[in-house]
């Protein structure tokens, strides 16, 4: 909202107050001030002329010699090649001396042999925004109204000597899109009165009710609506202040009557419609628009409408779309002579869902959107009537022809003292309470020793709670006056919930480990869900209401789909070495048609394809295989402070003899995950390389993770390395060798892992050769040569008998 304080000043003293100043107390008040401009871009010793005389001049076909008289005593021959210039006119005149913006100083010059005594001007040669002049007024000189008095500066003439604040509104503050309630906002916070313009409406010219009726079909839509009548106007341009204060809130003239109209949405915040009564007709009414209507808006473009649309009807004929914009057929034009005014309270929501579904916004619905104050609709609309008798030539008929529903009341809350200060920290007494709310022109009754009951005008609709007003005593009181205090009572230490370290321990431990999160969309296509239904079979995918497209249709079961979409379009930019991971929800209803609350896991999914460094300096790069994704799972696992067992498996999605179930030791009959490599097919119809990917559902760690970092004293002494290399049958797991290890080695054995598996021609095709590494150590002693030996023979015999393992020569 532009708010120019020249217009302000008209309604409440500022004097003494610099717009500075005055913008630094607004936005210290809770309106923040945006800008300052200055509608004076560095104009100075510009008067109004009058042109006695043009003539051609002798040399130059485009141009003028003009005989100025600027009211100074004597006559200025000045050369002009504006083509609109004529004899007659009121024009604005750069005498010598003059200063124009940019600094371009006026001095007597010669054009073409022919002394020049000055510049007429036109509206950008005087810093004026000429998209917001009238139309006719947008190219060549301006022309001034021919009552303009002679002499006058052009500053004054055109508003130019003001300053615009432009206020940065929160949606709640709709009291503040007009200048009256700009005014009640600056006479509360500098502590002055509000002085309203009079309504001394003179009626006359019939019965306005016997010119128009008005019917409502929908209350809830529509819970006012008034209509004046104005007959014998005279279209015009419209006074040359009141252009001014349009053009200082951003609003470009157009006549007299649409002036008038929007000049009083801008100083009262209600929005009015004129429409041409004789096109209009009698009978006028509010009501959904039917399936199938059209209507033809001022801006000539054709609008299908729907039942949710709000219509103003003329004889049952569309004539505007309320709230938002006036119907073409029915605008006021040259020719008009009778005007039906109209002025409503719309249903905010209303309007909103009219004006998103139609793509077209208004300053009007602007308003209606944030709900208008229903005290103002006949206000308004007394208020522009009044001005088009003055400024129209219109006679007003007798009376309002008007429906309403329900009466206009004032809210009253009850305040207690103590609460206030409580909340504010402060010891104000009830005497200043009561002052400050006299400021904002809030009555005030005494209820009991400490409340107060406080009546709330109806302009003010975002005050509905006694917390309401105690913003309101703060803000004026001055927010640099609530003293400091100390913050009271127990604290409690920030930490991150067990579901968050867990989080944030995977994501920390995966890309330390090389790994690059992605963050998907949610929503995929219906056959993406049709995959890798590890945790999601047996139920369905959720639908979406109003999908962007036919690809994000559904809410995803699974992260893997959309890991191998990124890693299609990466492929496809040739960066083919991904290692990606991801944390997110996955949604799985119990139902095709959902009518209760889908399940969502929080999952983690891992993508491995292409190279990858073995880290070794200078080493060569190989491909990614099955051990690096169980590695990186593992890592994951580690640092959780879990145990996990892989079983060989064959899930939805992954190659059915290189893939895995993933169980926690502590729950051995629950699968927490999936990992292995893709299934070849899918390989093919993403067109990827060998491709690893791994699931884990988070949400079966958050319990038994332990995710805080433990710490424990290095060992004193060393351990003792032994390796081991067994043949055994190919299809035997090595974590059963492993578990085996543990079982059989005793207290002393600290870590066993598998370091190399070898098939080839020096075993038999049916056996594999599994090495193994087994570190032994004591806690409090050195080991000995034989206490080792006798554990690895432990290990031995346990393997031999338990899997007719040998011992590879």
């Amino acid at each position: 909202m532009k708010v120019s304080t020249q217009w302000l000043s008209e309604y409440v003293n500022i004097d003494g107050v610099t717009p500075e100043e005055l913008a630094e107390k607004i936005t210290r008040s809770g309106i923040e001030i945006d800008e300052i401009e200055q509608r004076n871009q560095g104009v100075t010793g510009v008067v109004v002329g009058y042109v006695k005389h043009k003539e051609k001049h002798p040399d130059a076909d485009k141009l003028n010699v003009c005989t100025v008289d600027v009211g100074s005593g004597e006559d200025l021959q000045i050369v002009c090649g504006a083509k609109n210039v004529d004899a007659g006119q009121k024009v604005p005149v750069a005498v010598v001396g003059a200063v124009l913006p940019g600094n371009f100083k006026i001095k007597n010059a010669k054009l073409r042999g022919v002394a020049s005594q000055g510049m007429i001007c036109s509206a950008s040669e005087l810093g004026m925004n000429d998209k917001l002049l009238p139309k006719d007024q947008q190219e060549g000189i301006l022309v001034l109204p021919e009552n303009t008095e002679l002499g006058l500066p052009i500053t004054q003439v055109l508003g130019l000597d003001d300053s615009v604040l432009e206020f940065d509104l929160t949606p709640n503050r709709s009291d503040c899109l007009s200048m009256i309630g700009a005014a009640y906002e600056t006479a509360a916070i500098l502590g002055r009165d509000v002085k309203l313009p009079a309504i001394d409406l003179i009626e006359g010219g019939g019965s306005a009710s016997e010119k128009a009726t008005v019917t409502i079909e929908n209350g809830d839509l529509c819970s006012h609506y008034a209509i004046r009548y104005i007959s014998g106007v005279k279209i015009g341009p419209s006074p040359q202040w009141m252009q001014n204060r349009l053009m200082a809130a951003g609003v470009r003239p157009t006549n007299n009557v649409v002036d008038i109209t929007n000049y009083v949405m801008l100083e009262c915040g209600q929005p009015l419609h004129a429409f041409d009564a004789d096109k209009l007709g009698k009978d006028i009414g509010v009501r959904s628009a039917r399936e199938g209507e059209v209507l033809t808006t001022l801006d000539g473009q054709e609008r299908k409408l729907d039942p949710s649309m709000l219509l103003i009807t003329g004889n049952d004929r569309p004539a505007a779309l309320a709230g938002v914009m006036g119907g073409l057929e029915t605008e006021v034009t040259e020719t008009t002579v009778n005007i039906a005014l109209e002025s409503a309270k719309f249903s905010g929501s209303s309007v909103r869902k009219t004006s998103r579904k139609l793509g077209l916004r208004s300053e009007a619905s602007l308003r209606f959107e944030k709900e208008v104050d229903p005290s103002a609709v006949i206000a308004a609309l007394d208020r522009a009537a009044l001005l088009l008798a003055r400024h129209a030539s219109g006679s007003v008929a007798h009376g309002i022809v008007e429906q309403r529903s329900g009466q206009i009341q004032e809210k009253r809350i009850s305040l207690s003292l103590s609460k206030l200060n409580a909340y504010l920290g402060t010891d104000i007494s009830m005497l200043e309470v009561k002052a400050i709310f006299a400021r904002l022109n809030f009555k005030c009754a005494d209820s009991a020793q400490d409340i107060i009951d406080v009546q709330v005008p109806t302009r003010r609709g975002d005050i509905t709670r006694d917390v309401d007003l105690i913003e309101e005593a703060a803000r004026i009181h001055g927010y640099d006056n609530i003293p400091t205090t100390v913050i009271e009572g127990p604290t409690t230490p920030g930490a991150y919930t067990k579901s968050q370290a867990v989080r944030y321990s995977a994501r920390r431990t995966l890309t330390h480990g090389g790994f690059h999160e992605a963050i998907t969309y949610s929503f995929t296509r219906p056959e993406n869900t049709q995959r890798f239904t590890a945790f999601s079979a047996g139920t369905h995918a959720v639908p979406l209401a109003m999908p962007m497209s036919e690809d994000r249709s559904v809410l995803r079961t699974s992260l893997v789909p959309l890991l191998l979409e990124s890693a299609q379009y990466n492929r496809n930019r040739k960066n083919a070495n991904l290692s990606f991971f991801e944390i997110g929800k996955v949604f799985h209803a119990s139902e095709q048609k959902v009518t209760v609350q889908p399940v969502e896991l929080t999952m983690l999914g891992l993508l491995l394809t292409g190279n990858r460094a073995d880290g070794t300096v200078g080493a060569a790069s190989r491909k990614v295989d099955f051990f690096d994704l169980k590695g990186a799972v593992e890592a994951v696992l580690d640092e959780l402070g879990l145990q996990a067992e892989f079983r060989a498996d064959a899930p939805d999605g992954f190659h059915p003899g290189r893939s895995a179930s993933l169980y926690l030791t502590s729950a051995p009959s629950k699968r927490i995950g999936v990992l292995g490599q893709l299934h070849p097919q899918l390989q093919r119809d993403y067109d990827l390389d060998d491709t690893y990917a791994a699931e884990i559902c988070l949400d079966e760690l958050y319990a038994s993770a332990t995710p805080e970092i433990e710490y424990r004293d290095l060992p004193r002494y060393p351990s003792a390395q032994r390796d081991i290399a067994v043949v055994v049958d190919l299809t035997l797991e090595a974590g059963k060798l492993i578990e085996a290890v543990r079982q059989s080695a005793g207290e002393l054995l600290e870590d066993v892992s598998v370091f190399d598996v070898y098939t080839g021609d020096r075993v038999a095709s049916d056996k594999k050769s599994v090495a193994l590494a087994l570190t032994y150590r004591h806690a409090e002693r050195t080991l000995t040569d034989e206490e080792v030996a006798a554990a690895q023979q432990n290990v031995v015999t346990q393997l031999e008998q338990t899997f007719a393992a040998e011992l590879r020569k």
